[in-house]
């Protein structure tokens, strides 16, 4: 046990001192703190840009009535009525004195049309702004020549009332629906990408001490399972460490801005109703995941003699984390799918798939339960199997990059 706790200690603290840790944190934190003041920062640099627009009004009326409208949606767009040439405004357009020309008419039925130039067609937001202006003039014409009143008219173009309501006891509503999708991508992205990274860590940490030759030094003084299970735990302590310091890093900057982000960042992603089940299931499925996948990646890691042929020997399993990731995405839309409630008792998909049910709908206890069964039973059964293909895994050298190196490693622990 002393041993197995060296083992542990050393796995931890050689990966949280590597400078490859150190870097990926705080780029990570940076990147979050980046992206919760993304709209202060934009600000910073659009900030008084004024978007000037000529128009060319041949209607004589038409221009008031836009210049009020684009006031109301957008302030940074400021509006000129000229009738200087068509060729001396072109010119401006291309020397970037102004933005664009938009050239107001009147169609055959009176309603106003409208023609807009430019440099480029890539600021899609202001002709968005500029077509929903005048199409609020022209509902407002449309609706004078037909006498509607403006209650009349907002009757008409108002949406339908289309309210749903759940039947079953305990199901959710469309809104908090729609708030736990928002918090379900985001922790679907967290399992995935954590579980990938931490997984291929630990097939990189055994390829590496057998190309260095240290790994006939620790076999003769601890055993191959020992050191497996040692460099896992002590990798997934690696990453609970990083995720820690992430979230930490998540959390004061997002209640330094909680007044500013309510109501927009916190209910569109479900974090006004963030519930602690939700998150206590996504530790434990990714605490879960992390196993069953490290275990495969030290069993897969340990019949490869040089780092190079890591990744090629540990693609097919990054490619199952990708399937569960793409069907976990498939299920946001229909959680309720049987394809999907079957897809969370398949081993390999359950940390993300069940997940994804259990953040999205209302399930029974015992069905999570079941999953966390799951994957507990498969993982015994695969660091078994993962400890003496290991055994005689961490024995092979010289080229071995095929899956038929697993009989080879099991013969010599059979040997053994």
């Amino acid at each position: 046990m002393n041993k197995f706790l060296i083992m542990l200690t050393h796995s931890y603290f050689s990966k949280l001192k590597a400078k490859s840790f150190i870097i990926s944190t705080i780029i990570i934190a940076g990147a979050l703190v980046l992206l919760t003041n993304f709209d202060q920062i934009l600000s910073n640099f659009d900030g008084g840009d004024e978007e000037k627009v000529v128009v060319q009004d041949e209607t004589g009326y038409l221009y008031s009535m836009l210049k009020a409208q684009v006031t109301v949606l957008n302030n940074d767009i400021k509006l000129t009525d000229s009738t200087d040439p068509l060729a001396e405004i072109e010119k401006k357009i291309e020397e970037e004195e102004i933005k664009g020309l938009l050239v107001l008419t009147e169609g055959e039925e009176g309603l106003p049309e409208a023609h807009y130039k430019s440099a480029s067609l890539s600021d899609s937001a202001l002709t968005a702004d500029l077509q929903l202006a005048l199409q609020n003039i022209k509902s407002s014409l449309a609706a004078n020549k037909l006498e509607l009143s403006s209650e009349e008219l907002a009757a008409l173009s108002g949406p339908v009332t289309f309210e749903k309501e759940a039947l079953s006891e305990g199901a959710k509503s469309e809104e908090e629906l729609s708030q736990a999708r928002g918090i379900v991508y985001v922790l679907l992205f967290f399992i995935y990408f954590s579980v990938i990274a931490y997984a291929n860590m630990t097939a990189m940490e055994v390829a590496t001490e057998k190309s260095s030759r240290v790994m006939e030094i620790l076999i003769s003084s601890v055993s191959p399972v020992q050191q497996m299970f040692a460099k896992i735990i002590g990798i997934g302590l690696v990453g609970l460490t990083q995720l820690a310091i992430i979230l930490a890093v998540g959390y004061f900057t997002l209640i330094n801005r909680k007044d500013e982000l309510a109501g927009s960042f916190f209910e569109s992603f479900g974090f006004e109703s963030l519930s602690v089940s939700v998150i206590l299931y996504a530790v434990v499925y990714f605490l879960l995941g992390y196993f069953l996948y490290a275990t495969l990646a030290a069993l897969l890691g340990s019949l490869v003699s040089r780092i190079e042929d890591v990744q090629q020997m540990i693609m097919p399993m990054t490619f199952v984390i990708m399937i569960g990731f793409f069907i976990s995405m498939f299920g946001l839309g229909n959680p309720e799918s049987s394809f999907i409630t079957i897809t969370s008792y398949i081993p390999f998909f359950t940390p993300m798939v069940m997940f994804l049910r259990v953040g999205m709908l209302n399930l029974p206890v015992y069905e999570p339960i079941i999953g966390i069964v799951v994957l507990l039973v498969t993982i015994i059964l695969l660091g078994v199997f993962g400890a003496r293909v290991y055994r005689g895994g961490v024995l092979l050298y010289g080229k071995s990059n095929s899956y038929k190196d697993i009989k080879k490693a099991m013969d010599l622990t059979n040997n053994k």
